[in-house]
């Protein structure tokens, strides 16, 4: 969500971000931002801090106590170090001073939104069964059978999104999207040598085979019981 009272500004980050691949919504004003928020849940907010209706700050606090998971990176003119404090003490999480680069900008919302995905993997108590395999994904914690699992987070991370959604197709682009924050990753190989690694840690002490490679596209998750001649 971009929330700036500036036409051009507001209208020029959205392109920005639709040609990086984001699904955007707009608006230029607090008031009608913040009820647009509390109905769409946003992952991440762009907000300007001078707005009409209720400014940046208050939008901030309203909106942390409705949904504390959405990432919040103010972007204004203001630039004095009180109002980054002031600003990160109501709940923002990042700060960019105008003008800023549109690349600066990107990097931003990618770095603040995986973030985001990390968090929410430690945060969200969840059981997801499989064959034998149990990811406790609160604990960050992998077993197969009784045994445990080290994984990498980003390794978990990428097992957890696969397994949410058995059977599903999952391409490159969208465990990209999932798991790094990316619209793409520079090479597809990131993905592979970290499935690679889950597999080795995961279906080579396990009864079954979890990971399928739909080779050109991306992965499913399929369990399926080992055959042993």
């Amino acid at each position: 969500m971009v929330v700036e009272d500036d036409p051009i500004i507001r209208q020029t980050v959205d392109y920005a971000l639709r040609r990086a691949g984001f699904e955007t919504m707009v608006s230029g004003d607090g008031v009608e931002a913040l009820t647009l928020a509390k109905i769409e849940h946003p992952d991440l907010v762009l907000l300007d801090l001078m707005l009409p209706g209720i400014d940046g700050f208050t939008f901030t606090e309203r909106i942390r106590a409705d949904d504390p998971g959405v990432a919040i990176v103010m972007v204004t003119a203001l630039g004095d170090e009180r109002d980054k404090v002031r600003g990160l003490d109501a709940g923002a999480d990042d700060y960019i001073t105008k003008p800023f680069s549109m690349d600066e900008l990107l990097a931003r919302v990618r770095a603040n939104l995986r973030r985001v995905r990390e968090r929410n993997v430690l945060n969200t108590e969840e059981f997801v069964r499989a064959g034998d395999l149990v990811l406790e994904t609160s604990q960050l914690r992998t077993t197969v059978g009784d045994v445990p699992v080290r994984l990498r987070l980003k390794e978990f991370q990428l097992l957890v999104a696969l397994a949410r959604e058995p059977g599903r197709l999952m391409t490159r682009q969208r465990l990209a999207q999932d798991v790094w924050g990316y619209d793409h990753l520079p090479s597809s190989r990131t993905i592979d040598v970290h499935i690679r690694r889950v597999r080795q840690a995961v279906e080579e002490i396990s009864a079954f085979t979890y990971i399928r490679t739909v080779h050109g596209v991306g992965y499913r998750f399929e369990p399926q019981p080992k055959t042993f001649d």
